[in-house]
Parts: C-alpha cells; structure tokens; sequence
C-alpha cells in the first residue's frame, strides 16, 4: 500500500507553540507610553516626543495618530508645546537645551536607566574613569555616555574592544546599558574585571529585571523548539537580544518579526514545535496576532511557560503629576 501523500500547510497539521512568559511590555515601557497619553490629556494636541519614545512601530504610529510629533532634536520642537523625553533618556546638553528654552520638559526616561545616569555622574565626581558596556548609537547608550564629560567615558561592546584597552591611571569604574544579553555582559565585566583588578562597579547589577525575566523565560522556553519567533523592532535591543538567547538556549532557529504580517507562513514547513516571546516594548496584542495567524494555519496546542511573575509599576513624572 503506497503512503499517503503529505497533505498542504492548510490542511491543519497540529503545531506545538510554546509561549514565553513574562513577555512584552515592561513596567518602563507602559510609563513612557501612559506618560505621552496623559500629556496629550493634559495638555492637548501636538505633544513633542524626543526620538521615539520606545521602540515599536505600532506603538509610535498610535499615539502620532492620537497627536504625538516624534522628533529627533528639540530644535524641531516649538516653545510653546510640552517636550517628552523618550523611555531610553538623553544626555545632559538636551535637558539644559530644554531649561534655557524654558520648555515644559517632561521625562519619561526610565527609572532604572536613570539609576545608570546617577551611577555614572557619581563615579564621573569621584574621578573614576567609566568604562559603559553597551552597544554603540544605542539612544540609551548615547544618554548614558552624555552624562559625564566625554574623555571620562568610554564604551566597550565586545571581549575584544576589552583586550584592546589602554590601561588609564587612577581608579575606574563600570556601569551597564540595561538592556544587553545577561551572559553577554556578564562575559565582558568578567575580563574587564581581569584587566583592572578592583575596578568599581554597581552594586546591583545595571541590566533591568525585564530584560533578565524575558532572557530566562527564552531559555527556559527555547530548548528543542522548532522554530522560535520574538515579536519587536529591529530597533529594539531588548527583543534582538532574545533572538540571540533563543538560538543559544537550543532553539534550532530564530527569528525577530515586526508582527503577524511580516511573517512567511512558508516558515512553518517542518516545524512541530514553535516557541514564541515579545520584547519589552512590544503590545501583547501582536503576540496575538500572531496566535491567530497560527491557528488559521494550524491546529495549535498551546503551552505557556511562566518563569517569572511582575507586578511592578513606575510612578507617573512628576512634572506631569504635578
């Protein structure tokens, strides 16, 4: 007896997804966007956001719809309109630009990036050269940097940028983008430990519990996936480090979409076992989306695999509360 011919994509083979939990928007993230939508509340039609005020297409397209003007220097912005600072922060000169324009300056950089900012201005005053571990042109990398004066500062992005650096004399120090792969950055504070012995550095580590939830919820959720999908922007750090930590926690390939749109059902030839994320400034409803997409294409068993829980909230600027 001949073997039946494998039937067509659409003739709804099962398929296993895998959902990684916690995912999606952080607590930072959802301050940042309620603070452009209380603005536009408070104060009206247009509203300026310095840069994108987190990094999500949907979610900059929505609140323009709603009135947000998204710009990439105040210079573009009237005086007479409030300014938002996006959720990745700014260096100094833009927050003195805004006080000698006398603008309504409001911040919604995140807390935890502003903790990295008051790190690396109270080394900067104790004369310790800063060594920033992060991504170059990053936003938050370029706020970070801009804190201190520039020969103070200087970012290294590998081993290599490490093993590359010329020793300094006095005492040093480090500090961290929050948004960088957990073992990546623990690599490179471990050789530039090495290479200074008793080089400061936080006393809670700088990389954001977002972050660090939504890594090891992938490591959790990657291991024999067919295929893993993070929802973000290719803008995102937070969601392309999830690409990496999928690929290496086992996943057998990964991929970073926009949303359902932007993916290929072509993908889903041979794969049984999905595993699916979203990155911190990604809304739950491309998560699904995508579910939706999947379940016109496949009969779907769904997992979710939880290996944290969050309940915190960060506190409206208190411009705006005011």
């Amino acid at each position: 007896m001949k073997p039946m011919p494998e039937k067509p994509l659409q003739g709804k083979f099962p398929l296993k997804v895998r959902l990684a939990a916690p995912r999606g928007f952080c607590a930072g993230v959802e301050r940042a966007i309620r603070t452009v939508e209380e603005t536009l509340a408070m104060h009206g039609a247009p509203v300026y956001v310095r840069h994108e005020i987190v990094h999500n297409k949907h979610v900059v397209d929505r609140l323009a719809a709603m009135g947000a003007v998204f710009v990439d220097e105040l210079s573009q912005a009237p005086s007479d309109r409030p300014v938002i600072f996006s959720a990745h922060g700014a260096p100094r000169v833009a927050y003195e630009e805004a006080a000698a324009r006398d603008l309504i300056a409001i911040d919604a950089t995140c807390p935890l990036v502003l903790k990295v900012h008051n790190e690396a201005r109270r080394h900067a005053a104790a004369n310790r050269h800063i060594y920033l571990v992060g991504h170059a042109n990053h936003p938050e990398v370029v706020g970070t940097m801009g804190q201190v004066a520039k020969d103070a500062i200087t970012l290294v992005g590998s081993i290599r940028d490490v093993a590359a650096l010329a020793d300094c004399e006095g005492p040093k120090a480090y500090v961290t983008q929050t948004t960088l792969s957990v073992d990546d950055a623990r690599t490179i504070i471990d050789a530039l430990k090495v290479k200074f012995p008793g080089i400061a550095g936080p006393r809670k580590e700088d990389i954001c519990y977002a972050t660090t939830n939504r890594q090891n919820a992938v490591k959790a959720t990657a291991p024999g996936v067919d295929l893993f999908v993070v929802i973000g922007s290719r803008t995102s750090s937070n969601s392309l480090r999830l690409v990496e930590v999928a690929h290496s926690a086992g996943a057998k390939r990964a991929i970073l979409i926009e949303d359902a749109d932007s993916f290929d059902s072509d993908t889903l030839k041979e794969v049984s076992v999905i595993g699916l994320g979203a990155g911190a400034s990604a809304p739950e409803h491309l998560v699904e989306g995508f579910l939706k997409l999947l379940a016109e294409l496949r009969t779907l068993n769904i997992e979710t695999i939880e290996t944290a829980s969050e309940n915190i909230v960060f506190n409206t600027p208190l411009r705006l509360a005011s």
